[in-house]
């Protein structure tokens, strides 16, 4: 329940956290305006609360996996905090954004439009490194792994979710080498098994929860690094 409810607050939180950002998108207007200050901050607030999430999402589980994984449960809680790395980053960019903007007092002064306009990028950039490159490394293919081998939910859902992996890390790689364009088409369709997926992993655990698997009874022996795979 606890695993099912974090997953969806990462949903929420993500999501609230885009639209709010929205006018830093735009730094030369947002930097010649006078407002979107405080619905930036509430951005960034919402983006702490999601690493909250993201880590509880890792954490919750690490007991139970670390039962018949050991290696693996500690690089998806690893692959977590990675990702929540890049959304800080993002984090204080925007936030440095809000202070840029500050000091123009409603005045866009160019070098400080340009200095906008470079943090921004970097957002830009840790986004397609965290949940752009990260999450498929972390949410797809070792969740999607553990999952299955575990059998804690359907086998039908976690293979979506090995698959899923496979396209964001490909995608991602895509974009940093600039075979794809960041967010295009490509990269949108490639993001939709693991929107899916995702989703999966916050409905059915709340709904069903998970399914009956030895690896949840009490006292599993754990086994040596040669039986993760």
């Amino acid at each position: 329940m606890i695993f099912g409810v974090l997953y969806l607050a990462t949903f929420v939180f993500s999501i609230a956290g885009v639209l709010l950002y929205n006018p830093v998108l735009h730094p030369a207007k947002f930097m010649a305006g006078a407002g979107g200050d405080t619905r930036v901050r509430l951005g960034a607030v919402c983006e702490v609360f999601l690493i909250i999430a993201n880590v509880g999402t890792a954490l919750v589980v690490y007991p139970i996996f670390r039962r018949r994984f050991e290696v693996l449960s500690l690089g998806y809680v690893t692959a977590r905090l990675m990702e929540c790395t890049f959304i800080a980053i993002g984090i204080v960019s925007y936030l440095a954004v809000v202070s840029l903007h500050q000091k123009t007092g409603g005045v866009a002064a160019g070098s400080l439009v340009n200095d906008a306009r470079a943090l921004v990028a970097v957002r830009n950039w840790t986004f397609v490194l965290g949940p752009g490159f990260v999450v498929g490394v972390g949410n797809g293919l070792i969740l999607g792994y553990m999952m299955y081998r575990s059998g804690l939910m359907p086998r039908g859902l976690a293979i979506l979710g090995l698959i899923a992996g496979l396209l964001i890390c490909i995608t991602g790689l895509g974009v940093v080498l600039d075979v794809i364009s960041r967010g295009g088409t490509v990269q949108a369709i490639a993001t939709i098994p693991e929107f899916i997926w995702e989703l999966s992993l916050g409905i059915y655990p709340i709904v069903k929860g998970f399914k009956d698997s030895p690896i949840l009874e009490v006292g599993v022996p754990t086994p040596g690094v040669g039986d993760v795979l």
